[in-house]
């Protein structure tokens, strides 16, 4: 291709159907969607400070969290008590602000990865980037590894997973679509296989601590797990947000990318990396929370369109509500404590059989 078609592929604009679509509810309310879901993620949050075994008022609550973001001087007579400041505190907000970023991030990796691969039926778990993490952890928590080692460990085999999906996909002739879904279930198969072969050589003494993790949950969070997460989820989600707008151009094919001024390989290993980042933090504090990171995306874009500049604020967002609410629900409604990653998977699965149907029968560019 000589220098002056390349200049003239650049000066030519895209044709208005390859440029990304904004639905109709996109188009009309513009970022009050993602503002009103960020008042909700706020409200939220709050409200699930009232619930538990030991239940109290919405008000209450939020005059405590006030206090801790801000100590001014009490009274004499505070309007609590030191039982309801030290559930607030020490139980129930730490567990509250672990599930809210671990959605924000499973959203946006979500998101994310769709948005590069160009592949509605793409997620953190189906590549197998949940599974290399997965592994990560188990090996970490046999050598006794402290948090940081987790994280470091969970990322390596996240991104060592997600590799080796590009790599396999790439032999198949394909880095999208259904050779990328197979040799991401197959990668995912073989690092589950590591995994349950970790349990089978770990001492007796540790096992049930893994199996518990793996199932997903909340349970014992504190204020060492919300650094470990929220460093890594905030910071790779600040990247992930500035690089959104690239994100369109990438999900416009990689010859249309390209001839903008894209450099595609270095934007999705960017990308590669930044997601195993963020889900490897998740996996290291909570164990596997699945199906959120597919799910998430699509009710986003049925809000706000496909534009990754409102798609990625509103799928994290979308993502912390969803997440919290079912964490409310395993410790609220159900009280034997049911792990997180299972009832998303009771209440993920059949959403995601919807979607394959929709996708399937009317494709993803008209959702």
């Amino acid at each position: 291709m000589t220098e002056a078609t390349m200049t003239t592929m650049k000066a030519t604009p895209l044709p208005e159907e390859a440029k990304p679509r904004l639905s109709s509810e996109g188009r009309k309310y513009g970022w009050t969607i993602p503002v009103l879901l960020g008042i909700a993620v706020l409200l939220a949050m709050l409200a699930s400070l009232c619930m538990g075994a030991y239940p109290m008022p919405f008000g209450r609550a939020a005059r405590i969290v006030l206090h801790l973001a801000w100590p001014f001087p009490l009274p004499a007579h505070p309007p609590w008590n030191i039982k309801e400041l030290t559930v607030v505190q020490i139980i129930r907000l730490p567990r509250v602000l672990l599930a809210t970023l671990a959605g924000i991030g499973l959203g946006m990796s979500g998101t994310a990865l769709q948005g590069m691969m160009r592949n509605p039926l793409v997620g953190p778990d189906i590549v197998g980037v949940t599974s290399g993490a997965a592994f990560g952890g188990v090996m970490a928590m046999l050598f006794d590894f402290p948090p940081v080692g987790i994280i470091g460990l969970a990322f390596v085999g996240g991104l060592g997973a997600l590799v080796c999906t590009f790599a396999l996909a790439k032999l198949a002739h394909g880095t999208s679509g259904f050779a990328l879904v197979l040799a991401g279930v197959f990668i995912g198969a073989f690092f589950l296989a590591l995994v349950g072969l970790v349990q089978f050589l770990a001492p007796d003494a540790k096992l049930p601590g893994m199996i518990y993790w793996l199932l997903g949950t909340f349970v014992g969070a504190d204020a060492r797990k919300v650094v470990m997460i929220a460093i890594p989820t905030l910071g790779g989600g600040a990247v992930l947000m500035l690089l959104r707008w690239r994100l369109n151009l990438l999900s416009l094919g990689d010859l249309d990318a390209k001839s903008l001024g894209i450099n595609v390989g270095v934007l999705r290993w960017a990308l590669i990396a930044l997601v195993s980042l963020v889900v490897a933090s998740q996996v290291a504090v909570s164990g596997v929370i699945g199906w959120i990171g597919l799910v998430v995306p699509h009710c986003a874009r049925m809000l706000v369109g496909p534009d990754h500049r409102r798609l990625l604020p509103t799928a994290a967002l979308v993502g912390a509500l969803f997440v919290l609410g079912l964490d409310d629900i395993t410790r609220s409604i159900v009280r034997a404590e049911l792990p997180t990653g299972v009832l998303t998977a009771l209440i993920g699965t059949p959403v995601v059989c919807f979607l394959f149907w929709k996708t399937q029968g009317k494709g993803w560019g008209r959702e």
